[in-house]
């Protein structure tokens, strides 16, 4: 919209911004009135850009795009009307509007290792600052990054960049007219991080080993596209490559394998910009063809105070040959050597084992043994006790499917009858499929659970589930049953489903939480991922997904948690949908610096102080200076919403102790204070001020005074100090005199005012909102007169 300004409501103040158009308009009493239009005192007659209009009653001064040149005070005179206002034509920051979309709206993308310029030029008046930023804080020259800066650009150099630099950069131009931030998103590249570790070994015998890995923590910012699989025979230097498979498997079987040998594997990541460094195996053996299978795990019959029995089943595989017997070993819980119980195989698949220390746990595991050795061992049995046998707990209660769907069943249990104080301590969950008769461990859960959901199925899929309560004494007895997954569901496109309640801009706290929740649909189950700028999330950061909606959770912000967080469903088909919030953490501001007093100006002190450091992350950051005149005194306001590092005070008052408190403030709250420790006085005998002017020397004779540099118009910050200056030439020297909406100045003390030499200054000392107006500068000699005017306005006050 225009600034428009009606003249009949007395003065005013215009504020336009540079470019932009501008009008004053004033109506008049008779529609044959003539009137004229001034500006600084001088009659217009015509101005570039400026355009005078007369319709009816109205008289308008339009400007079609303001300069520097058309601010100034303007006055319309015409019939009995005589009315003035003031424009000020505002320069802020600006940078090009196409430019700014591309910058804001499209990521500059980068490859890792190389450079990366991020230039921005800009237009607005002088001096312009610049400041780059990530995650809030300011950037600096290192060996890497460079920030340069001219009178018309600014640039980020990042030499060599990589994954670290992936992250949302903020630009920040500021100048007297105002402020303008840019953010900006740079995303880096690169080939993946080797798959996260350890390989484990699925199956080994003498047909086939089967290795498994996870996923990359960092893709690189590229989709993984497949994992290469290799191979190297212990004792050799080469390396064999047995095959690819597709980014959604990371499982691979090979059959190329020799009885008895051992082997590496290593495995490799690979997308669009290439492979991974590998993730290496240790030392993988094929089993023996005649050799025994690895038993299931021995289970524990009983314990007492320096015994443990234990008793297990034959192998599935038990070779070429008859089992002759078994090893069996033990181990203290939590260490890794095995100790042989017995020197030579057990040939019963029960045993007692003796000389236990009591009150330590053990474990046991079993070999079988036939004629071509020892065969693989069993895992290890669930850790005992050596100590007396205290009562078991009973079965769980009330064991039933509370509900299924095609790819799981939800159990649900009351905890067994408690007897003799045998309190328990978990629950264990395990399940077989109807054609097997192997169990396999599911969960096992705390005391407090009394329900678990078993996933994972094939749609309507028969399935047995049983339930043993855990305590000090060892599993109680299982309830067991037989349930079945439903039927497929159809097939629904991941979504995100996001409303009101879910703002894509958070301001939080320093110290709060972060909780954002987002529900969402899909079937099958969506697979959900978070990021924050691009990469995993940092390792406080806590995700929860359960029941349609996923919930992040940090529960002390910090400020480098400001960013951009991304949460992404894929189903395994294909279909993705990600959504993107910002999280900006502020917090009350840090205490300014040091403070310094100085006595620029007679009867005044100067304050001035460091910066608070939070000036850095806050915009809005402002200050406020307290005085007190005795060190048990109360403080009292002297200047507030103060946005630079410097205030006078003066009122000072010879002989009197003064202290002084800075305190900084933003929107949150007020910083602990910064105060002077030593006392401030001015002694009351001190000399005057003067200045001694030297002896004027003209060129010409008897000339009248003329304004060389007239005054300008000026805007300040409430609390700062206005210097107004201009230059005077004449002959005899003219004498001068400065007046304010026409009073004389020369005896007042809030004023200070010098000639050197023609060049004519005065010094409003601590602005106030009184201060604003008219200033007039009168330059008189035995020839004649001269004038000059300007206007003072106080910034946020008009």
């Amino acid at each position: 919209s225009v600034p428009r300004c009606y003249l009949n409501k007395q003065l005013a103040t215009v504020r336009v911004l540079k470019g932009d158009s501008a009008e004053l308009s004033c109506t008049v009493s008779k529609d044959n009135v003539t009137g004229t239009w001034f500006k600084d005192g001088l009659k217009l007659t015509s101005i570039p850009g400026v355009i005078f209009e007369k319709k009816g009653f109205v008289h308008k001064l339009i400007i079609n795009k303001a300069e520097d040149i058309h601010a100034g005070k303007y006055r319309f005179e015409g019939g009995d009307v005589k009315t003035e206002a003031s424009i000020f034509v505002e320069d802020p920051p600006q940078v090009d509007k196409v430019l700014l979309q591309n910058l804001t709206s499209v990521p500059t993308v980068a490859k890792a290792g190389e450079g990366v310029k991020l230039r921005i030029p800009f237009e607005g008046r002088g001096p312009i600052r610049a400041t780059w930023l990530k995650d809030r804080m300011e950037l600096g020259d290192d060996a890497r990054i460079r920030v340069d800066k001219t009178d018309t650009c600014t640039t980020l150099s990042i030499s060599s960049c990589d994954r670290r630099d992936c992250g949302d950069y903020k630009v920040r131009l500021k100048n007297d007219s105002g402020v303008l931030e840019i953010n900006l998103k740079l995303v880096v590249i690169d080939k993946p991080q080797p798959p996260a570790g350890p390989i484990k070994i699925v199956e080994s015998s003498a047909n086939n080993i089967t290795i498994q890995w996870k996923p990359p923590k960092d893709d690189g910012g590229k989709p993984v596209q497949r994992y290469l699989v290799e191979r190297q025979q212990v004792g050799k230097n080469d390396w064999e490559t047995l095959g690819e498979t597709p980014r959604s498997c990371t499982s691979f079987t090979t059959s190329k394998v020799e009885e008895e040998m051992s082997y590496y594997f290593r495995v490799r990541a690979v997308n669009a910009e290439g492979a991974s460094d590998a993730l290496e195996s240790g030392e993988v053996k094929a089993a023996g063809k005649a050799s025994p299978g690895a038993p299931d795990p021995p289970e524990i019959i009983s314990a007492s105070r320096d015994t443990i029995t234990i008793s297990w089943k034959a192998p599935h595989k038990t070779g070429t040959s008859q089992i002759m017997g078994y090893i069996v070993q033990k181990r203290k819980k939590g260490t890794v050597t095995w100790l042989p119980v017995t020197n030579v195989p057990v040939k019963d698949k029960k045993l007692r084992v003796p000389s236990l220390k009591k009150g330590v746990q053990y474990e046991f595991r079993v070999a079988a043994v036939n004629a071509a050795g020892t065969g693989q061992p069993s895992d290890p049995s669930e850790p005992a006790f050596a100590r007396d046998p205290t009562k078991s707990p009973g079965q769980v209660q009330d064991l039933k499917v509370s509900s299924s769907d095609s790819t799981s069943v939800t159990l649900t249990w009351n905890k067994p009858e408690v007897q003799d104080g045998n309190d328990v301590k978990g629950y264990e969950v395990e399940m077989r499929p109807c054609n097997s008769v192997s169990w396999t461990k599911c969960f096992t859960l705390p005391a407090g659970s009394t329900s678990c959901r078993v996933q994972g199925l094939q749609a309507r899929e028969k399935l047995f589930l049983r339930v043993r309560a855990l305590s000090d004494s060892g599993p109680g007895e299982a309830s067991e049953l037989e349930a079945c997954a439903g039927a497929a569901a159809p097939v629904v496109s991941p979504r995100l489903l996001i409303d009101d309640t879910v703002k894509s801009f958070l301001v939080i706290k320093a110290g709060d939480p972060i909780r954002v929740k987002i529900p969402f649909e899909g079937s099958p189950e969506p697979v959900v991922t978070w990021l924050k700028d691009g990469l995993p999330l940092p390792s406080r950061a806590a995700v929860s997904t359960e029941d349609g909606s996923t919930q992040l959770l940090l529960r002390a912000a910090e400020f480098s948690d400001s960013g951009s967080y991304t949460v992404e469903l894929g189903n395994g088909l294909g279909k993705r949908e990600t959504f993107s919030f910002q999280v900006q953490i502020t917090d009350i501001p840090q205490p300014p610096g040091a403070i310094r007093l100085e006595e620029n100006v007679p009867s005044t002190v100067t304050v001035t102080w460091d910066p608070s450091a939070s000036e850095q992350w806050e915009k809005n950051l402002y200050y406020t200076v307290l005085k007190r005149e005795s060190q048990k005194g109360l403080w009292h306001v002297l200047g507030d919403l103060i946005y630079n590092n410097k205030f006078t005070f003066t009122q000072v008052v010879p002989g009197k102790d003064y202290y002084f408190r800075v305190v900084a403030k933003n929107d949150l709250g007020a910083s602990d204070p910064s105060e002077t420790v030593q006392p401030w006085r001015i002694r009351k005998t001190k000399a005057e001020f003067r200045v001694k002017a030297q002896k004027y020397r003209g060129v010409n004779h008897n000339q009248p005074p003329r304004f060389l540099v007239p005054l300008k118009p000026h805007v300040v910050v409430m609390g700062s100090e206005c210097h107004m200056s201009c230059a005077v030439g004449g002959h005899p020297a003219p004498k001068i005199t400065w007046y304010k909406d026409s009073r004389d100045l020369t005896r007042d003390p809030n004023y200070f005012c010098t000639n050197d030499f023609g060049v004519c200054s005065l010094v409003v000392l601590g602005v106030t909102k009184q201060d604003e107006g008219e200033y007039m500068v009168e330059a008189s000699n035995e020839v004649g007169r001269a004038f000059s005017k300007a206007f003072l306005a106080i910034k946020g006050n008009s």
